[in-house]
């Protein structure tokens, strides 16, 4: 645990909280982490889970590096699409091959990245929800 208690499990919470949440209530959680000293950021994400692989990617580090959570260097690039991927691979075995839609949260606080897709997943009138989310340790800012 830090010293100013907030740990990796903190972090993680607030990825899966930005990553569920309405915009409205995104801005709401933006400032509260912010106060606490996590920095956060959510992307819409969508399309066909597969050839939507690299898209995810990069608006991932594209909304990390534009809002100050990384800095643009290959640790960091490579931290953010390592988390994407891990929470990419929880999603896959349910949505391979089918659209796609929702929200990537991102929290980082210290060394502590933590990156959650939340998806909807469209099949016909019956759609099912999943989520995923990647941890990453990264040297601090």
């Amino acid at each position: 645990m830090s010293t100013d208690g907030i740990d990796s499990i903190d972090v993680a919470k607030a990825s899966v909280r930005l990553a569920i949440a309405s915009r409205e209530e995104e801005k709401e959680l933006e400032a509260e982490y912010r106060a606490k000293g996590i920095l956060t950021v959510a992307v819409d994400v969508g399309g066909n889970l597969i050839n939507s692989i690299p898209k995810i990617i990069e608006r991932a580090l594209v909304a990390s590096k534009r809002c100050g959570l990384i800095k643009d260097c290959h640790v960091h690039d490579g931290a953010v699409a390592g988390a994407a991927r891990e929470a990419i691979a929880q999603l896959a075995p349910k949505a391979n091959g089918l659209n796609v839609g929702g929200k990537i949260g991102i929290a980082r606080h210290g060394e502590h990245l933590s990156l959650c897709i939340f998806m909807s997943i469209g099949l016909l009138h019956l759609n099912e929800v999943v989520i995923g989310i990647g941890h990453r340790s990264i040297p601090d800012i």
